[in-house]
């Protein structure tokens, strides 16, 4: 009989995805980024007991959902240049 639980990297997803959904139902907007800007900073001392190298991904889903939009705008304005009043 085969085993049907999902594989890790499913696991890995749908934990990232709750935790981006937590995210931007608990946090506003500005706080999102600098929460995962932290999440990243202790990402890099995975070394350390409790903090871990798990942070760094999950500290780069949720600032994404900061950076996406502001990259999306940043582009359609460069995709649209004002044009000239004459």
């Amino acid at each position: 009989m085969p085993d049907r639980r999902p594989g890790w990297t499913a696991r890995l997803r749908r934990m990232r995805r709750q935790v981006q959904v937590w995210s931007k139902r608990h946090l506003p907007p500005g706080l999102r980024l600098v929460a995962g800007l932290l999440l990243m900073l202790g990402g890099v001392f995975g070394f350390l007991p409790v903090i871990g190298f798990w942070m760094f991904p999950l500290g780069v889903a949720v600032a994404a959902l900061d950076l996406v939009p502001i990259v999306r705008w940043i582009r359609g304005r460069q995709d649209n240049p004002p044009k000239d009043k004459r």
